[in-house]
């Protein structure tokens, strides 16, 4: 399948259905893209359906079973687009000024991640996606602690690949990779990469059950 040309391809495109609730279109959305005009076509189409559907059934199907509805925030991105918030964030830096919405590191480092249909180095395929489950924002609300989800991700997630949460909204990146996966979850410190290591295979506490970490969580 190659890279759409057409409105009619691309609509094909966003079609294709991932799992049994997700479909591809939503994958596609950028709000850089939508903002600058830009398009968010994968180069190759069948990679980043490939890297799509390991995402949907073996993250995201698995949490609307436990949790119901789950927000997709953030997903694929194209190496253009990619390349684009790289280069603008680092004008950005070069003025002095910030801005999150661009804040992408380069292709070489996101191929694999946000850029699906790039493999990395080694040769491997994967992806992130940027999700956000409903069902514990009134909690994180009151606590400002997305611990508990964490230890929930990291006992009942066995196909993820690393985790990082975000101060929004309980918003966090959680990758699919077939490479060798660190299964790390990461809390983000608000933009400044002194995040705290909740968990990976490094850590003594990695192994075992972590239910006592989230009570009244629902079972996956």
């Amino acid at each position: 399948m190659p890279s759409p040309t057409s409105v009619a391809e691309l609509t094909e495109l966003g079609r294709e259905r991932l799992s049994e609730h997700v479909f591809m279109r939503e994958m596609l959305y950028s709000e850089v893209a939508n903002f600058h005009g830009l398009a968010n076509m994968p180069d190759d189409p069948e990679l980043a359906l490939q890297v799509g559907r390991k995402i949907a059934t073996g993250i995201i199907e698995p949490l609307k079973a436990a949790f119901g509805h789950v927000s997709i925030r953030s997903a694929y991105r194209s190496p253009s687009l990619n390349q684009f918030c790289h280069d603008r964030h680092k004008e950005l830096i070069a003025q002095g000024l910030t801005d999150g919405a661009y804040y992408c590191s380069d292709n070489v480092y996101g191929a694999s991640r946000h850029i699906w249909d790039l493999r990395d180095a080694e040769g491997y395929c994967g992806g992130t996606v940027s999700l956000v489950v409903p069902w514990y924002l009134e909690q994180y609300e009151k606590t400002g602690d997305p611990r508990p989800l964490g230890w929930w991700i990291r006992d009942n997630l066995p196909d993820y690949a690393e985790v990082i949460f975000f101060p929004w909204l309980c918003a966090f990146n959680i990758r699919w990779y077939e490479g060798s996966p660190s299964k790390a979850v990461f809390i983000d410190d608000g933009g400044n990469f002194e995040d705290e290591k909740l968990n990976d295979a490094s850590m003594e506490n990695f192994e075992g059950d972590h239910s006592d970490q989230y009570p009244g969580f629902p079972k996956a």
